[in-house]
């Protein structure tokens, strides 16, 4: 953690990552502090890139996302044109929603969003087997969710 951020910073992340669609007098009220405070710390905190977005969660399986699929990428080629190469193209596609170049035995982790299995064939065969590097796919399923958080301890 940087040294630049004191405990009201830290406390505007916390309560943030939790409920970011708390206006800036609530937060105020929540920390003792004046709105003008808070509105100038989110600012500095956004300009210095603590907080990079503001989104909704979606319930995905609301939206037709329910399947949850970690395919483990090995590629043929490791020249970093090709690792980012690699990075570029699947980035594009609409049902990656993180890609991790990894040590090991795989070069990357994808987690893919789909509605069923049908729909996870469907971007396995015309798109991720489409790109032109890939030695090896293997995927792995979700069959329960435990846990999902997105707030980082602070």
């Amino acid at each position: 953690m940087s040294a630049e951020l004191d405990p009201t910073d830290k406390e505007i992340l916390r309560i943030l990552q939790k409920d970011a669609t708390l206006t800036n007098k609530e937060l105020a009220f929540k920390l003792n502090k004046s709105i003008a405070t808070v509105h100038e710390r989110i600012k500095k905190l956004k300009e210095q890139g603590y907080i990079k977005r503001i989104v909704a969660i979606l319930d995905r399986k609301k939206i037709n996302k329910g399947l949850i699929a970690f395919p483990q990428v090995l590629l043929k080629e490791h020249s970093a044109e090709a690792l980012i190469e690699f990075e570029k193209e699947v980035a594009k596609f609409t049902e990656v929603m993180e890609c991790f170049q990894l040590t090991g035995s795989s070069d990357f982790i994808l987690r893919i969003a789909t509605g069923d299995m049908d729909s996870y064939h469907l971007f396995l065969r015309n798109k991720l087997a489409t790109l032109p590097n890939i030695s090896t796919v293997q995927s792995f399923f979700v069959l329960s969710e435990t846990k999902s958080d997105t707030a980082y301890p602070i």
